[in-house]
């Protein structure tokens, strides 16, 4: 996403680019005036050092000092000098008397003058240097006495142009200044790599761009109400918003952020979406408390950087289906009970055309009977008007698919004992996954058959179906309420849901969920076993009537714990046959 603006300014890499540049150039600069200052300086001591030593060599040679005493020393010495400032590499050699009369000079017409320069020192026995301008220019000279038996007899100046230091020192100048061209280079060459790569990672963007790019980030990341959670390539969570922490219910984001997926207390399904490197489309995952559909992409660019979560809480919007669901059977059985209607109207119709009135009038009165018997049955039994309207439902289906359901003399559940917290809808949650998932089981067994038992003690609420199918095999007791099981082939819409939605239904109402075998007149089956706490209103509060029900909840690997003990033998799971 690029952030527009009026007048791009420079990219964040293009300033950095350009900010490195001057740095290394200013560091090179820096590096090469100290460099020729200090070569210069010590150019001029290497220079002082030379003289030192001509002029020295001189005054000590006896050949010298022979001259001096002759009537002309110039006729003798001036050769000399001429020729050790040949050999000695050095601009002239001076020689004079006492008084800075110059015997030699490299011009002619210079000896019999006054030496220009400083000769105090030296008059005085010591040997000293200076840069002074003489008749040759600016040049760095030493001056030496000559001694013959202890006295001065001559004074003798070497010296080297101010000017042929300076050409020596350009030679090296011209060195420092490739090697700093080329450190330019690299460091440059090396600052556009760098920033080439920054240039990628920024996607181009300058620094007031990105800057924006995170208020927006961060804006739309609190503003999306569906869970967005981001995990990088060792499955750690980068990043999760104020969705995902109340739909996964973790804890707060700095808790959070930085802890493995492994590690957040998630069901194992759910754990395994989100570590797999595969990506994830519209799946169904169930948490304690919720139903989430989950997609993951993988984030692209080369190797794993990372893997990218939404989730969509469809909690609601799958209790709903499920009550369309019922809604849809019970339009089914009605449809079915209207064909069924009008076969006996006709039937009745055809007795009277007949003359067989009475016969008419017995058919008629037992087909009503046995409807109004049906109904007496089940409302005496639970007169409450959600499950006996579900149980009347429930019973029109099963007859159609040719399995018998029966509510047990047993139950009894007055209208108005359910507590205000156990919602219609998770009682249709409850028992109709239950009914369904029994009426499943039976269905082409010898005796089809499912019976249902819902009664209410001072403590609790007891829902209970058995069946007369196969049972539950025990090598899937702790698979069956578990998201996605079923002993059943794959329909369109899928399987495995029911009974995973009555253990979220059960946990949350704090109750126990239990399977056993059926032993129902030796023909086997299971019975699924639904127990939820009743509360009674006492000071103001609630509080369970009876025995404590604990602290319900029902582990990854199906356990339902609760603080009390399962009856029947059963074993306490959690999935779907």
């Amino acid at each position: 996403m690029r952030v527009p603006t009026l007048s791009r300014p420079r990219s964040l890499a293009g300033q950095l680019f350009a900010m490195q540049a001057v740095l290394i150039a200013v560091v090179v600069a820096g590096c090469a005036l100290f460099t020729y200052v200090s070569d210069q300086r010590q150019a001029e001591d290497a220079a002082a050092r030379q003289a030192t030593a001509v002029a020295r060599s001189i005054a000590d040679s006896p050949s010298v000092r022979a001259a001096i005493r002759t009537p002309d020393p110039t006729a003798r010495l001036e050769p000399y000098a001429l020729q050790v400032v040949r050999d000695a590499n050095v601009d002239f050699v001076t020689i004079m008397n006492p008084s800075g009369i110059r015997w030699t000079h490299p011009d002619k017409a210079q000896i019999g003058k006054r030496f220009l320069g400083n000769i105090g020192p030296a008059l005085h026995g010591r040997t000293f240097t200076e840069t002074y301008t003489g008749t040759l220019g600016p040049s760095v000279r030493a001056v030496t006495p000559v001694r013959d038996d202890g006295r001065i007899v001559g004074l003798v100046s070497a010296g080297i142009k101010v000017e042929t230091i300076s050409a020596r020192v350009q030679d090296q100048v011209a060195a420092l200044l490739g090697v700093a061209g080329v450190a330019l280079l690299l460091g440059a060459v090396g600052t556009y790599v760098i920033n080439a790569r920054l240039r990628r990672h920024t996607h181009g963007m300058n620094a007031a761009e990105l800057s924006r790019m995170h208020d927006y980030h961060q804006a739309a990341l609190h503003a999306v109400r569906e869970g967005l959670l981001m995990l990088d390539g060792q499955y750690r969570v980068a990043l999760i918003n104020d969705g995902g922490r109340e739909l996964l219910g973790v804890g707060p984001e700095e808790d959070t952020v930085g802890r493995s997926v492994a590690d957040l207390g998630l069901p194992a399904p759910l754990t395994g979406a989100l570590l797999s490197s595969e990506p994830r489309v519209d799946e169904v995952h169930l948490t304690a408390s919720r139903v989430l559909v989950v997609n993951t992409s993988p984030v692209s660019g080369g190797e794993r950087r990372g893997t990218v979560v939404t989730l969509r809480d469809v909690t609601e919007l799958q209790s709903l289906m499920g009550e369309l669901d019922s809604e849809r059977g019970f339009t089914q059985a009605l449809r079915s009970q209207a064909h069924e209607a009008a076969n006996r109207l006709h039937t009745v119709v055809s007795l009277i055309e007949l003359g067989r009135a009475e016969e008419a009038v017995a058919f008629a009165t037992a087909e009503l009977e046995l409807a109004q018997a049906l109904t007496d049955q089940v409302v005496a039994a639970v007169s409450e008007p959600v499950l006996a309207a579900l149980l009347l439902g429930k019973t029109a289906q099963a007859n159609e698919r040719g399995v018998e359901l029966v509510v047990s003399p047993d139950s009894r559940l007055d209208d108005g004992l359910l507590p205000s917290d156990l919602s219609a809808r998770d009682l249709v949650t409850i028992l109709g996954n239950l009914i369904d998932n029994a009426v499943d089981a039976a269905q082409g067994s010898v005796r089809a058959r499912v019976t249902v038992t819902a009664y209410a003690t001072a403590a609790e609420v007891v829902l209970r179906v058995s069946d007369t199918g196969p049972g539950v095999d025990p090598a899937h007791a702790d698979l069956v309420f578990q998201r996605g099981f079923s002993t059943k082939p794959a329909g369109p819409g899928g399987r495995g849901l029911g009974l995973a939605l009555v253990r979220q239904a059960v946990t949350r109402h704090e109750g126990t969920l239990t399977v056993t075998e059926s032993g129902e007149d030796g023909e086997g089956g299971a019975v699924f076993e639904v127990r939820l706490p009743l509360r009674t209103a006492v000071g103001g509060g609630f509080v369970g009537g009876g025995a404590s029900m604990g602290d319900g909840a029902v582990t990854d690997d199906g356990t339902v714990t609760d603080g009390s003990t399962s009856t029947g033998g059963g074993t306490s799971i959690g999935g779907g046959r």
